[in-house]
């Protein structure tokens, strides 16, 4: 099992920044990717942006140029920086985490997503 725990959502004004942290607990060592997710009332839970162990990222064409994924391995936590916030980032804001185990040698692989409770970000002047 992963625990997932976001911190730093909060209310900002149009134009300003946010720091949005993703802390893992658990069994934590075969994660091979992971993300901030984001849904707004009516809406369906969208990709923000993704990073794998390796530090490749992915981000969704809204957010291109804005906001910025990373990961601290040595205190097991996600970042997203979101800088030029504009309304409609307005959400709550959800990180997952991909592990991958193997039931045996010759087995092909198992995925498990795991998600965080979510922290919400309000852009509002």
């Amino acid at each position: 099992q992963v625990q997932l725990v976001e911190s730093g959502g909060g209310l900002v004004q149009p134009g300003g920044s946010l720091r949005l942290s993703c802390a893992a607990a658990g069994s934590i060592r075969r994660i091979e990717s992971m993300g901030w997710y984001r849904q707004a009332p009516g809406t369906q839970r969208e990709l923000v942006a993704a990073i794998t162990t390796d530090g490749r990222t992915n981000y969704a064409d809204s957010v291109k140029g804005r906001f910025t994924i990373s990961r601290d391995d040595a205190k097991n936590t996600m970042y997203l920086q979101m800088n030029s916030l504009e309304p409609e980032d307005t959400a709550d804001y959800y990180c997952k985490a991909v592990r991958v185990s193997y039931p045996c040698i010759e087995c092909q692989p198992i995925r498990n997503e795991y998600w965080g409770q979510g922290t919400q970000v309000t852009v509002s002047s």
